[in-house]
């Protein structure tokens, strides 16, 4: 998947006060300050004391150096504390042994900050490792068809989240899911896991998008069966490009509509909502199939609520099918980096997992428009 800068951060200024590393004006701060004080003292009245702003150097370290560079600009300010000659006023003992003081406190703590910098870096990558095994990054191709995927967890920190999607090659095409199961963020990984799971096994056996739909709802109704208390249901519509015919398939268990963007114009497939995920398919109408012939130029959008209900300060839906028009671009990529910069410039943040997948089908069989 094309991941752009914006979609993985919120600002990187203010993400290093939640963990990430810190940008590099800070890195800089106990030096610039170290030399304005010495260029400000020197230009000022003798007994002007800046001494005691000294003090704040040793700290600042701590924020982004190890205990060694911490270290040595805590000697260089006790140093320059010490030396007459310097023009820091005439700091007492008691003064310096202060700024000394401070010093070994901000070594213990730049020893501390740096233990702990390399225990969350060894655990985000464990966690990005595992969190990419269950959603790994969508391909730019898949066979015939071109796709590409704009998706963000709501929870901060992670990659996954209540949405899933898939594309997959099978003997007879290209299959796709996208999906909303209940809830979002940590607590809904396990339940995505087991329908990527469910579906890629049945994307190999099922001859029929009702047949994989089928696969994904029992998966839901045996888990839940395992806990009392679980009442595991999820949404998602499914996408069948077939090889032999120019045409897409689908299927939707009480997902938003997918979205046909053609010739400037945006359309909701009227695909017949079935029953979602977990409710037991089996004791159910099964869900009905939508046939749609495509065209050249064509682009297919599945996505989940998150895209269309993300709101602006007056409480206003994002207008997904009133912009996309002004977007149609002939890249998928480039296509769900629009989506997305505008989502975000009407919304400000989004609070819901978030997913968009835009499909581009090239098959030969494809007729061309003259």
């Amino acid at each position: 998947m094309t991941w752009p800068v914006a979609r993985r951060r919120d600002g990187e200024e203010r993400a290093w006060l939640r963990g990430a590393p810190p940008p590099r004006w800070v890195r800089w701060l106990p030096i610039v300050l170290l030399l304005g004080l010495g260029l400000f003292q020197a230009v000022t009245e003798q007994d002007l004391e800046l001494g005691f702003l000294l003090a704040a150097i040793p700290p600042l370290a701590a924020l982004s150096y190890g205990p060694a560079a911490t270290a040595l600009l805590g000697g260089v300010v006790v140093l320059i504390l010490d030396v007459p000659s310097a023009g820091f006023g005439r700091p007492g003992n008691s003064d310096v042994l202060t700024v000394a003081f401070v010093s070994v406190l901000s070594v213990l703590i730049a020893w501390v900050r740096s233990r702990r910098d390399e225990q969350l870096v060894t655990v985000r990558t464990v966690a990005e490792a595992a969190q990419f095994a269950v959603l790994p990054p969508l391909p730019e191709r898949v066979g015939p068809v071109r796709c590409a995927g704009l998706y963000r967890a709501a929870q901060r920190g992670t990659l996954v989240g209540g949405d899933f999607f898939d594309v997959r090659r099978w003997p007879g095409g290209v299959r796709a899911v996208v999906g909303d199961v209940q809830g979002h963020g940590l607590p809904a990984v396990g339940t995505v896991a087991g329908l990527l799971g469910a579906f890629r096994e049945a994307v190999l056996d099922q001859p029929d998008l009702e047949g994989v739909a089928a696969r994904l709802d029992r998966r839901l109704v045996v888990d839940s069966a395992q806990d009392e208390h679980a009442e595991l249901f999820a949404t998602a519509v499914l996408l069948e490009f077939p090889d032999d015919s120019p045409v897409v398939r689908v299927v939707s268990c009480g997902h938003p509509y997918p979205l046909l963007l053609r010739a400037g114009q945006v359309t909701e497939l009227p695909v017949p909502s079935g029953a979602p995920l977990g409710l037991g398919l089996a004791g159910l109408e099964p869900p009905e199939r939508l046939t749609l012939e495509l065209r050249a130029g064509d682009r297919l959008l599945a996505l989940t609520d998150g895209v269309t209900e993300a709101r602006d300060a007056a409480g206003r839906f994002y207008p997904l099918t009133a912009r996309l028009p002004g977007y149609a671009c002939e890249d998928p990529a480039a296509l769900t980096d629009a989506v997305w910069r505008d989502v975000v410039r009407f919304a400000g943040t989004v609070r819901d997992d978030l997913t968009l997948l835009v499909f581009a089908p090239d098959a030969p069989g494809v007729p061309r428009e003259a």
